[in-house]
């Protein structure tokens, strides 16, 4: 994963990242200071981590300053402790640095360990900085997804005893496509997207663990879009475009599937084919309204005009009358048969 910002930890912080593998530290609070990402400092564990919570985490919040928040859990897993990676970016503090931030938390994760990171929240008041906030949280990321028009309808049938499928082509594709489940922080990233915390999300599927993984998270412009694509490997993108059109302001997600030929194998060509509208309706049940889905080769596809003809396409209002072809020429008279009578 490239560094968004080029900012990355410094030595003091790649240190203490490796000490709190040893389950006596708590929490710590890093900034960005200097263009580097630094400790501010941190506790040890006294109790439970629910005690602890609101004991160390409301203090290290400042008002319109942005920073990142490791807490640790008390559970494990098979590579140690698991964390809690909170980001406070309060609505008040300078756009610059907000954008800084959330582009710099994939970096932070990768210095950090993202395997041991088990939750993410983005929190932008401080109702959600303390150990009620995080669980209401969790009751959000815990909550059944709204059903869609369609699946209220079925539903309704169900109830009423009505079978759907009924008709003479009644039969229901088992092939449909695969759902791979998504990760932790790949929800937490749809999420900071309807927050606009990013325009931008990459998501890849992990071939061995059959999942769906968030790969990158960014604030990015138009221009960097293309770089963004990977040149030998699949792909799936969101990305807020942000346009005019007939004079109103707009920001259209565009879901990008981008699959690079042959340049990579046919497991991977195939599992990203068929897990691409399963994905896709996950994410809409979330509440993202994609407004126009495309695929590309490469990245240098996404300009500007490609996107915006894709959601607006031009309306050809002199389409032509639809004229008969000529019949082969040197073909020769018709011929003419009797209907034969019958007796």
């Amino acid at each position: 994963m490239s560094h968004q910002t080029g900012i990355q930890a410094n030595e003091e912080l790649l240190k203490f990242f490796s000490k709190c593998r040893d389950g006596k530290i708590r929490v710590a609070k890093v900034c960005i200071e200097n263009e580097q990402l630094t400790l501010s400092t941190h506790q040890q564990v006294k109790g439970t981590w629910e005690q602890d919570f609101d004991k160390y985490v409301p203090p290290l919040i400042v008002d319109d300053l942005p920073c990142y928040v490791l807490y640790r859990f008390d559970s494990t897993n098979s590579l140690g402790y698991e964390w809690l990676l909170l980001s406070w970016s309060p609505d008040s503090a300078p756009v610059r640095h907000k954008m800084l931030y959330a582009s710099t938390k994939a970096t932070l994760k990768q210095e950090f360990g993202s395997s041991h990171i088990k939750d993410e929240m983005h929190a932008t008041t401080k109702d959600e900085v303390c150990l009620k906030g995080y669980k209401a949280h969790l009751s959000g990321v815990a909550a059944p997804a709204p059903l869609t028009d369609r699946e209220e309808a079925l539903k309704e049938l169900h109830q009423s005893g009505q079978d759907p499928n009924y008709g003479t082509d009644a039969r229901q594709s088992t092939m449909g496509g695969i759902s791979f489940p998504i990760t932790e922080s790949a929800k937490q990233g749809i999420l900071d997207l309807q927050r606009g915390s990013y325009n931008y999300l990459q998501f890849k599927i992990d071939l061995e663990e059959e999942e769906i993984c968030l790969a990158k998270a960014a604030i990015i412009t138009l221009a960097e879009l293309p770089a963004q694509v990977p040149a030998n490997e699949a792909r799936y993108h969101l990305y807020i475009f942000k346009h005019t059109h007939e004079g109103d302001h707009l920001e259209s997600i565009v879901f990008i599937y981008s699959m690079p030929g042959y340049n990579c194998s046919i497991k991977e060509r195939m599992m990203y084919s068929s897990c691409k509208g399963q994905f896709l309706e996950l994410i809409e049940k979330m509440g993202v309204e994609v407004t126009k889905r495309v695929g590309v080769d490469e990245g240098k596809e996404l300009t500007e005009e490609f996107l915006y003809d894709e959601i607006h396409p031009k309306v050809n209002l002199h389409r032509p009358a639809f004229a008969k072809p000529k019949g082969p020429p040197n073909r020769g008279a018709k011929r003419i048969t009797k209907a034969q009578s019958t007796q």
